[in-house]
């Protein structure tokens, strides 16, 4: 009997950093010297001040269904986090929506309010869920390339000329994932006021936020005035700047109406969030001392993005990329490399596996197959030999290219 996917999946495609993390582990698993850059997960330990709340919470019995918001604890410590982040401004704990991780949250926010027939912008390169989400939510993601002269940011113009009356929605992230690139407070509320000038939704994607090579943490729409977060969403999580992505906290930040909106959708999805993952994150926003944690981390992810700018610059003079500001992404530029062997990023890819033992992902993932994305969320031995090998194929292809 032959299977026929119902409607709601007719555009889902799945993704494409899970299948090349898969092969680069089968590879592993079959004894091959396989470095594996491409998955947006940070390489430390989650801090022990959050592992031992969660485990004390187990042993405390608070192992039942938790609130469908999330337990007031974390609403609390999420709310005082932001505040803090952006000068003290307020944030109210009960706009807060505690979800089974950052990716729910935008399912919440995106399937609360779109459907058949919006548009939902989305700056390109993006993270690969993004037009899926928007897919299931029925209504129809517009990618929006970037400059690359700009770090493939987006401007006003750029989303104004992709706009049409059935534009309903744009979502923003920043630090960027997949170029690591950081949205400066300007350009978000250039940004913002275009999209309240057009009656816009707004979704700002902001989970790496704590992850910023510059003064503080990245800029944030939560720093601009009241009047332009009327109809703005943000989210944001404890996944990447506190190592603990496989807890599965992420929260959203809404106007009361859409929050309650989103909780009621979210009952009849999952319902909260794991318990004792929600103490667990609580703590590492609450307790001062996981600052150190997050410090430390930033600083390893700022060195290893030193290293990767140096490198390129010294021994890959000709390559374009981005230079991340942000995050812990490298995203640097392939389609001077195509021939008739090798047309696509995703052949680039597949070629650096097969022959160098190099697992990175390329930039069709993203909507935008000119590019490769580079995860240094590793070791900077891995990272070192990784690089090694990429500049050893790219001379290979070189010569092709001269041939």
């Amino acid at each position: 009997m032959t299977f026929k996917r119902s409607k709601n999946l007719v555009h889902l495609e799945a993704s494409a950093v899970v299948a090349i993390k898969q092969e680069a582990l089968r590879r592993q698993n079959a004894g091959e010297d396989v470095i594996d850059l491409s998955v947006g997960e940070p390489d430390f330990d989650t801090p022990r001040i959050p592992c031992e709340a969660g485990i004390k919470a187990i042993q405390q019995g608070k192992t039942h269904y938790p609130p469908n918001a999330g337990i007031l604890e974390l609403r609390a410590a999420a709310a005082r986090h932001l505040s803090r982040l952006s000068g003290g401004r307020p944030i109210n704990a009960d706009h807060i929506l505690v979800s089974n991780g950052a990716r729910q949250s935008i399912f919440n926010a995106l399937f609360s309010l779109f459907g058949p027939g919006d548009r939902v912008l989305i700056p390109t390169p993006a993270w690969v869920s993004y037009p899926q989400l928007v897919h299931l939510a029925r209504a129809t993601p517009v990618m929006v390339p970037g400059d690359p002269q700009w770090s493939l940011k987006v401007s006003v113009d750029d989303l104004e000329k992709a706009s049409d009356a059935r534009t309903a929605g744009i979502i923003l992230c920043t630090p960027v994932n997949p170029t690591g690139a950081v949205y400066a407070r300007a350009e978000l509320k250039a940004i913002l006021e275009w999209a309240r000038e057009r009656n816009l939704w707004v979704i700002s994607d902001e989970m790496y936020r704590r992850i910023h090579f510059g003064s503080g943490p990245a800029p944030s729409v939560h720093d601009l005035p009241d009047d332009l977060l009327e109809r703005v969403v943000v989210v944001t999580g404890v996944g990447k700047a506190y190592a603990m992505t496989g807890w599965r906290v992420g929260f959203s930040i809404a106007r009361p109406e859409l929050t309650k909106a989103m909780a009621g959708l979210q009952t009849h999805v999952t319902t909260g969030a794991s318990q004792p993952a929600q103490w667990a994150a609580a703590a590492a926003l609450a307790d001062e001392r996981v600052e150190a944690d997050v410090t430390r981390m930033v600083a390893a992810f700022r060195k290893r993005r030193d290293l990767l700018v140096k490198y390129f610059r010294d021994r890959l003079p000709g390559v374009e990329f981005v230079e991340p500001m942000g995050a812990f992404y490298f995203f640097f530029r392939v389609d001077g490399f195509f021939n008739s062997r090798l047309d696509s990023a995703k052949a680039f890819c597949a070629r650096l596996l097969e022959k160098t033992g190099v697992a990175v992902v390329p930039g069709e993932a993203f909507g935008d197959g000119r590019w490769v994305r580079v995860s240094y969320a590793a070791s900077d031995k891995d990272l070192r030999r990784a690089l090694a090998r990429i500049e050893e194929f790219v001379q290979s292809l070189n010569s092709e290219v001269e041939e």
